[in-house]
């Protein structure tokens, strides 16, 4: 549904300024709200004014004042509220006032993996000296004790002031936590042991929220209580309830991969079933007086106690909003525009808590229903069949393509990969997604009935077994995934631009759009083949920062070597030495152990000796037999782990590089010694990775 006209989706236009204003209020934090605010009050104050005074003033004249005052009242409004919501701009927050104790409420479910409870917590009181003082702020914190697993949202805990800001990506392509978890207002994070923390009181927090945290958990051991497989509970716990605990990762890597990971997080489908349902149950009420009033109120409510036990997730929370707006518009026979909607639930959200906009789960969400209200009709119509059951299958294709195509670029960008047969996926999960859903919330709903609930719990389980079944077929397919796609933010924009274009262009069929269109595929070829010739044309080496391991990287065009003692498939491989494979554009490569010789056509390694290209590097660590480096080798760089006994003789004329795997007291004893031989060093612990280009071997 493309408007006309602007005016047809006022609150759209309205809602560019003030994303516009909420990113800048991202990127510069630091801006200083009181002549923000002095300059919103102002302007809010003259465009007020002319409203009231619009005949005697003749605003009527100068249309575009209205327009022109409105546009940055909003962006201004925007930033307020951005910087104003970080809490690193409030001056009692918890890290700028030294403490000993931290009074803490635990404000999210806490998460359990393996020997770790992992929760955020509100900082309410800095204990210092005895004295108690008031604070904000918001903590991550881990513990690392089997009784901290009985830990629940609301506990008030008494907490040593030790914290630390999280720690930034050390490698290239590494995963962001830092920046992932300052978008939700979270800048330092804390590790407990057992003794090192107490636990108050309970019932601090939400009433509301903890009663329904309270009741999803009872929801999800009637699940399990009725389901025999861990994976099929685990599934229908985060389709239907939007838990997450029990997922594993190679559950959620099948759905990601074949395109249908949208149905693990609890969105617009799942409260669109609810609503059909709800409409279906309740539509005897429209006979009656005031019936259709009462209906409306009931589905409404419903629909948002749904969405609490899901907790408050953005894209159910968007669709709790735009449903309750259609609802509210068809009680009293009115018409609102679908993208008005959106963008009212939208803005709404965001006035709440303008971080939302930078959760991926938020702007996909958004993002695919955009694509479904404005590019929906239009790939509708590209094929017509009389077949109502062809016609129904097209319709569903159709939805499909829409949400595919204009998420596409942002899945790609944050997740860097395409599913091939994301309508194949899409339409053969249809089915098996409705019994779920209709099944599951009868069995949640109902009363524990003998053969009942257990019938309900077999049809639930059997559902959700066979369509993991089907997806794994499809995932394990030839090409059922473009995997390590790397963009960078202009391939982001411009890719985005293609389909904006292309699409504008199929419903306005004017000659600049598929020009413009045509030029920014131009741009987009030009930028990634410029990219793919560097790469093949690269030679370097990366000296990785891993916690306690060792890492390196020689990277010879698209091929590489990898010197690791991590195997490939240790988690740690995966989150820090894959990404810089990936994004350094290395598919054909090979790990090697630390003590394996090896030798290629760019890279020869004889015990802890390696030469590349026309350098030298010598690998020392605990089990290194080296008892002194020949000089005549002429060593160029020497990389020390696992607390190396280094002899000082040897260090002239060598870059030195200390991994990881030391310990703090080993490199603070050997820093002194290279700043007073004016000794070339890099350490990596706590240290971004150490890159070397191929200018190092000219």
């Amino acid at each position: 549904m493309i408007a006309k006209h602007k005016g047809e989706i006022p609150v759209v236009v309205l809602l560019l300024p003030f994303l516009a204003g909420i990113s800048c209020g991202f990127f510069y934090p630091g801006i200083n709200t009181s002549f923000n605010l002095i300059v919103l009050v102002a302007l809010s104050l003259l465009f007020t004014g002319l409203n009231l005074w619009y005949t005697p003033l003749n605003v009527y004249k100068k249309r575009w004042l209205g327009g022109m005052l409105i546009f940055p009242i909003v962006f201004l409004l925007g930033l307020f509220i951005t910087v104003r919501n970080n809490e690193l701009n409030n001056l009692d927050h918890f890290s700028k006032s030294p403490s000993q104790q931290l009074v803490a409420i635990i404000t999210s479910e806490p998460k359990i993996k393996d020997d770790l409870v992992r929760f955020t917590a509100d900082i309410r009181q800095s204990i210092s000296n005895g004295q108690a003082t008031k604070t904000t702020g918001n903590l991550l914190i881990t513990i690392k004790d089997e009784l901290a697993k009985n830990m629940f949202y609301g506990e008030e805990l008494l907490i040593p002031a030790k914290y630390a800001p999280v720690d930034p990506p050390y490698n290239p392509g590494e995963f962001n936590y830092k920046k992932y978890l300052a978008n939700k207002n979270v800048h330092y994070q804390a590790f407990l042991y057992p003794g090192q923390y107490k636990i108050i009181t309970a019932g601090q927090a939400n009433l509301v929220i903890a009663y329904a945290l309270r009741t999803r958990q009872n929801l999800v051991d009637k699940l399990k209580q009725n389901m025999q497989d861990t994976t099929a509970i685990a599934v229908a716990s985060t389709l239907i309830l939007g838990y997450k605990a029990d997922m594993s990762n190679e559950v959620l890597q099948a759905y990601s991969k074949t395109g249908t990971i949208h149905i693990l997080s609890v969105s617009g489908g799942h409260v669109a079933i609810i609503y059909l349902l709800l409409g279906w149950a309740l539509s005897f009420m429209n006979g009656y007086k005031h019936g259709k009033l009462l209906k409306a109120i009931i589905i409404i409510a419903l629909i948002w106690v749904y969405a609490l036990l899901t907790g408050f997730s953005p894209a159910v929370c968007r669709a709790a909003v735009m449903i309750s707006l259609v609802i509210s518009g068809k009680t009293y026979n009115r018409y609102i525009n679908s993208l008005n909607l959106l963008a009212a639930s939208a803005f709404a959200l965001l006035l709440y808590n303008p971080f939302l906009l930078m959760d991926v789960g938020f702007q996909l969400s958004y993002l695919a229903v955009g694509g479904l209200v404005v590019f929906q009709p239009m790939v509708y119509k590209w094929f017509s069949f009389k077949n109502s059951v062809a016609d129904k299958l097209w319709m569903a294709c159709s939805v499909s393509i829409a949400a595919q195509v204009i998420t596409f670029p942002l899945s790609a960008y944050y997740f860097h990969q395409f599913p091939v047969y994301f309508l194949v996926s899409n339409l053969l999960i249809i089915i098996p997604v409705s019994i779920i859903m209709y099944s599951g919330l009868l069995l949640l709903v109902l009363p524990q009935i003998p053969y009942v609930s257990k019938t309900l719990g077999y049809v639930l389980e059997h559902s959700i077994l066979l369509m993991n079944k089907a997806l794994a077929v499809i995932e394990h397919s030839p090409y059922a995934s473009i995997n390590k796609i790397w963009l960078s933010k202009l391939e982001f924009l411009l890719l985005y631009g293609i389909i904006i274009l292309a699409f504008y262009f199929l419903y306005n069929k004017s000659k600049w759009l598929i020009t413009a269109a045509l030029g920014c595929t131009l741009a987009f070829s030009i930028s990634i083949s410029f990219k793919k010739l560097i790469a093949d044309n690269n030679r370097s080496v990366t000296f990785l920062s891993l916690r306690k391991h060792t890492g390196i990287v020689f990277k010879n065009g698209n091929s590489g070597v990898v010197i690791s003692d991590l195997p490939e498939n240790d988690k740690n491989f995966q989150y820090s030495v894959q990404p810089c494979l990936d994004s350094n554009r290395i598919s054909n490569y090979k790990v090697y152990p630390l003590n394996a010789n090896i030798k290629t056509s760019y890279i020869l390694k004889q015990g802890n000796l390696v030469a590349f290209q026309n350098k030298k590097l010598m690998l020392l660590n605990d089990a290194s037999k080296i008892q002194s480096i020949p000089q005549q080798l002429k060593i160029d760089y020497l990389y020390l782990s696992d607390n190396f006994p280094v002899d000082t003789s040897v260090l002239i004329n060598k870059t030195l590089i200390i991994d990881g795997s030391s310990s703090d007291k080993y490199i603070n004893g050997l820093l002194p010694i290279f700043r007073k031989m004016h000794q070339e060093y890099y350490v990596l612990k706590r240290n971004k990775s150490l890159l070397v280009t191929s200018n190092w071997y000219k």
